[in-house]
């Protein structure tokens, strides 16, 4: 294999991942990236300057007369020059593709629209309550989590658990997963696809060669299209048949259950809101698929505190409180947030929102700004699409920053109100990503007196 012409196209974080990682099996490669200037490459020249680097415009030449692509998520195999070496016979993977090939461990796998990074994150806490050592990576952000071939340059886990998007997916053959999730589906890079139809494709390529699928009972886009050879385990916020996850009554509190047997008071639990109620089945459910004991699997959940940037509680101020959703970088995660919050608090929500629209539809949202918001305040490149979508549901004003936009809701907010940053966008418009975007809200919050 070490003869094969290998080029990995797209620097950044992954592709640095994977350099490291051929380098490890002295594997021959070189790299190829359409930015003059891509994130990691300091690094990567510091580190291979050995290893012939081309950066512009794609050579299709060049890439046609390679054995194998390594494709970074951030490049669309529709790039007409990919597609040229696709259709020559060019070998097109991912890291994804790499690491299911080389590891033997069980994977657990995540996707979805929205929520994955929760469930990835509660489901590692499980796994390490119950004495497992524990990989955790892919398309994670944060201090812990690695790319997923960065895992294999470490000493072995028992378990690995991935969060993987749908570009990830794109490129990867074959993952073969002890158990999978697709947690949702909501329109999301519509700039990447052709149509939503073309987006869930991607997603439901999680389950190519699994074990065992959990399907979202709640959103017909989580069942797989072929469910053949696979063991089916369903959550969802009903009350649960029989083998099944979900939320009963009993003495008029709610809890988490398998079956009709109550486990956990969702008042227990440490994050609010339905989608975070349904997270946690997510995880128990995927916990169950990989034979994590029950008592670990509870233990874990009432010690969760959520992740930064996700409907995250920063203070009150002035009896209005305030909420970092910098995360909701698309319309499904905000609607839920939106919905989450609205029913919680005794006023109503001011929403901060806008940035890059990514195609998305904002119509979607009226019915949850009709009942929860009283103003929104919008921001970024795409915010008059946005206004032009939400007008005949809501009041609206523009802000020029993120820091003008907090001013403007903190004047607007009475007391039992609440104040929401969840943007429904992306964020590379102002901000360097999305947590970014959520240190300057947190910040400007902090700052108010």
């Amino acid at each position: 294999m070490a003869h094969l012409h290998r080029i990995i196209v797209g620097l950044g974080t992954t592709g640095l991942s994977c350099a490291r990682y051929l380098r490890s099996k002295n594997l021959a490669f070189e790299v190829i990236d359409s930015r003059q200037s891509p994130p990691g490459l300091a690094q990567f020249q510091a580190e291979f300057p050995e290893v012939a680097l081309t950066l512009g415009e794609f050579s299709q030449t060049l890439l046609c007369q390679a054995d194998e692509l390594l494709l970074s998520p951030g490049v669309s195999v529709q790039t007409p020059a990919i597609k040229a070496a696709a259709e020559a016979g060019v070998r097109i993977v991912g890291d994804i593709a790499l690491f299911s090939e080389a590891q033997e461990q069980p994977v657990v796998a995540v996707t979805g629209s929205n929520g994955k990074s929760t469930v990835v994150t509660l489901l590692a806490m499980m796994a390490r309550q119950a004495g497992l050592s524990v990989g955790l990576g892919g398309n994670l952000d944060g201090a812990e989590a690695s790319p997923a071939l960065d895992l294999l340059r470490q000493d072995p886990k028992d378990v690995y658990i991935l969060e993987l998007s749908s570009f990830q997916l794109e490129t990867t053959p074959h993952l073969a997963a002890k158990a999978a999730v697709i947690l949702n589906v909501s329109d999301d890079h519509m700039d990447r696809y052709a149509n939503k139809h073309e987006y869930e494709a991607a997603k439901q390529r999680i389950f190519l060669g699994a074990e065992n699928a959990i399907v979202n009972k709640d959103d017909a886009a989580s069942q797989p299209w072929n469910s053949q050879g696979l063991a089916i385990s369903h959550f969802g916020l009903e009350i649960p048949n029989a083998g099944e996850w979900g939320v009963v009554q009993k003495n008029e509190t709610s809890f988490l259950a398998f079956g009709n047997e109550a486990l956990l008071d969702i008042k227990s639990l440490k994050v609010a809101g339905k989608h975070n109620i349904a997270n946690a089945l997510a995880a128990l459910a995927l916990g169950e698929a990989i034979g994590l004991p029950r008592e670990a699997m509870l233990s874990a959940l009432t010690t969760f505190p959520g992740l930064p940037h996700r409907c995250q509680w920063l203070r009150r101020v002035h009896g209005v409180d305030y909420y970092n959703d910098s995360k909701g970088t698309n319309v499904g995660a905000s609607i839920v947030a939106i919905e989450s919050l609205g029913e919680l608090i005794k006023g109503k929500l001011i929403l901060i929102a806008g940035g890059v629209d990514k195609g998305a539809d904002f119509s979607i949202m009226a019915p949850v700004l009709e009942t929860f918001v009283k103003l929104a305040v919008l921001i970024g490149r795409d915010a008059k699409n946005m206004a032009a979508a939400m007008k005949n549901s809501i009041e609206i004003v523009f802000a020029n920053s993120l820091q003008e936009a907090v001013a403007i809701a903190a004047q607007n907010a009475n007391e039992g109100d609440a104040v929401l940053l969840s943007p429904a966008c992306a964020s590379f418009d102002m901000f360097n990503d999305f947590t970014h975007r959520g240190r300057v809200f947190s910040e400007t919050v902090e700052a108010l007196s």
